[in-house]
């Protein structure tokens, strides 16, 4: 299709005037580009969990600290990228950063990180100890198609966000609730909706505890929310911010959601950008698109970010 981004004039429905746009990568071949961090080898150590923990049905969030929160926003690209920049992004930091803060993370914010910055961040950030933290929460805004998502220079594959926390690689999170939010496109193919009829309807163990060992999969407790489904666009409002950031930033500062666990949120933010989003464009090749983010739960428990 070209640079879709000179042709698109999308915008939700709330305000008509400003630009909105994708976050798929734009122009035409997508081949070449990678990028490799090595990282340390996977290293088994034991993770020490309390037996009421471990048969809980809600996770732990009472450690002296909620955790650390990550924020990585890239809005300008290198010119060999082929990548527009993300206006409307600094939009979604500013209120992610508010909302983590707001739910008592530590949180850091990084912008216009390249794919080998990333990775190395994260890996970083893996190293640190999380014994006395309750979670961890990554966003990542950025360009993206299946698969990846970009940096401003070089890509990163998405399974590469994760491998530094698994519980085998980062022991201090193991059985700890790992959330990662990606807004970025994951694929070329807009999403037309399809109409519908609405009718009228009427710690620590002590030393003389018996202590076991319980094998937990390295691959539990992530959460990944992604902005949109694999294969599709995921859209951006170049004044308000992507249509998914905004939904779940709302969500997540509804007094009346405050009691629900985050997965059932996350389902709150899915209905919200189905319902009350709508691309309008004068090129009718992109007018009136919708859009649905995509939840992938290993999680093994319910998430409640009970106050501090």
């Amino acid at each position: 299709m070209g640079d879709k981004g000179d042709m698109k004039k999308d915008v939700h429905d709330a305000n008509p005037n400003p630009v909105s746009d994708t976050d798929a990568r734009y122009g035409q071949g997508f081949g070449g580009i990678s990028s490799k961090v090595q990282g340390r080898k996977p290293v088994q150590r034991t993770a020490i969990i309390t037996e009421a923990e471990l048969n809980s049905s809600r996770y732990k969030m009472d450690h002296g600290s909620r955790g650390k929160a990550l924020i990585i926003n890239n809005k300008e690209f290198k010119g060999n990228m082929g990548l527009g920049d993300r206006k409307g992004t600094d939009v979604d930091a500013a209120v992610m950063y508010q909302r983590l803060q707001e739910l008592d993370f530590d949180v850091t914010l990084e912008h216009n990180l390249s794919a080998d910055k990333i990775q190395q961040i994260l890996l970083n950030l893996s190293l640190e100890d999380h014994n006395d933290c309750d979670c961890l929460f990554v966003v990542v805004l950025s360009h993206g198609e299946e698969g990846v998502v970009f940096g401003t220079e070089g890509s990163v594959e998405v399974k590469k966000l994760f491998e530094p926390f698994k519980g085998n690689r980062c022991p201090s999170l193991a059985g700890k609730p790992k959330i990662f939010a990606i807004q970025a496109c994951r694929g070329c193919q807009f999403d037309d909706g399809m109409d519908v009829t609405v009718a009228d309807a009427e710690g620590m163990m002590e030393i003389d505890q018996t202590v076991r060992t319980q094998s937990i999969p390295a691959e539990a407790d992530f959460l990944v929310a992604y902005s949109v489904v694999p294969g599709f666009y995921s859209w951006r409002n170049s004044t308000n911010g992507s249509w998914f950031i905004q939904a779940l930033s709302v969500a997540l500062q509804d007094k009346k959601l405050k009691d629900l666990d985050f997965l059932r949120l996350l389902t709150v933010v899915n209905r919200k950008v189905a319902y009350q989003f709508q691309s309008q464009t004068s090129d009718p090749r992109m007018a009136l698109k919708k859009q649905i983010p995509c939840i992938t739960s290993m999680l093994t428990k319910e998430i409640y970010f009970t106050p501090k």
